[in-house]
Parts: C-alpha cells; structure tokens; sequence
C-alpha cells in the first residue's frame, strides 16, 4: 500500500500493535502510517510519533484535511523513493570500478593501514542481504528479482540503508560497509 491509515483504539490490535507489527515486516516497514483517532491530547500526538507513524489527525477532522496530509505524506515518499532511485541508477559502470578500487585499497591497507573496523549497526535481515548485494554492484532491478520482491521496496531498503550509515550513496554506501567490516 501506498500508506496505512488506522485508528488508535481498536478491539483484538490497537495502532500501536499495528504500527509495529508494520514496521517489522520487511516488505511494509516503509510504508506511511497516520494515525485517525478520537485521542487528540497532546501527549497522545507526541506517543503517536514517538511510535513511528507519520502523521496524527484527531477526530473530528475535515475530510479535506484528510486528503492533504495523505497527499503530503505521499509525496513525501516519492520524494525518498525518487531520490534512492537517483542514487540507484548512477553510472553503474563507473560505480563498479569504485568498488572494485574500494576493495583493492581496503585489501592492501591503502592509506590507512588497517583492518575494516566491525560496527554495530540493527540493520533488518532484508537490509543486510540488499546491503550485501548492492556492494556487489547489483543494480536495484536485479536486487529485486534476486530478493523476490520489488523494486520500491528495494528503494526502501536502499534509503533507510543510507540514513542508518549516514551516507548519501551507493559508492559512499559501499565504501562505509566495506570499512565496517558489513558485508563479504
């Protein structure tokens, strides 16, 4: 789906539930969630976001509020997907030959004389089997169909990847799991 909307208070699973229920499965973890309940305190709007979801609205609301926070947060994605995908399609020629140098000068020390350095990183199994992949030089196209699941999510993927290395691309993305001891 291109975003979740769920109420807080429900009978058998509650937003919360459902948030993080989303949130761990690795083909929804991405998707938008608002929040649309009759518990609009402020506390229960900043519990909301602690949460993860992605916007708040409190009953009563205005339907055509409605339609532009679900537009906005929308947009909002494909403004993350669209940027991951920029990143993904880059001369993937030119990027093969940066990992491969990567590699020779982590392989023979190259200026820093050292060994990768393990880090500590929760990356979701999913997250490291694409991290794996894209340092093989795999575009996200045959991420996907290697992964059986599709390109978005491997855009997904891609884009949580470089916000949980502080990178801002696929050679940066490499070069940090390849020091960090990431990936084979």
């Amino acid at each position: 789906p291109d975003v979740v909307i769920t109420d807080v208070m429900m009978p058998r699973c509650d937003g919360y539930g459902l948030l993080a229920k989303l949130r761990a499965d690795e083909r929804l973890g991405g998707t938008p969630v608002i929040f649309l309940t009759a518990k609009g305190m402020t506390a229960d709007r900043i519990a909301g976001f602690q949460a993860g979801c992605d916007d708040y609205i409190p009953k009563p609301f205005d339907p055509d509020e409605l339609v532009a926070r679900v537009r906005n947060v929308v947009r909002r994605q494909e403004r993350l997907l669209a940027e991951a995908a920029r990143f993904a399609d880059a001369d993937m020629g030119s990027m093969a030959r940066q990992i491969s140098e990567i590699r020779t000068l982590l392989a023979n020390g190259g200026n820093a004389k050292k060994a990768p350095t393990p880090a500590e990183h929760s990356f979701t199994p999913r997250e490291a089997s694409v991290l794996q992949l894209v340092a093989e030089g795999l575009m996200n196209k045959e991420i996907a169909r290697r992964l059986e699941t599709s390109i978005r999510n491997v855009e997904k993927y891609v884009s949580r990847l470089f916000i949980k290395t502080g990178t801002a691309s696929r050679t940066e993305l490499v070069r940090y799991a390849l020091e960090h001891a990431l990936v084979d």
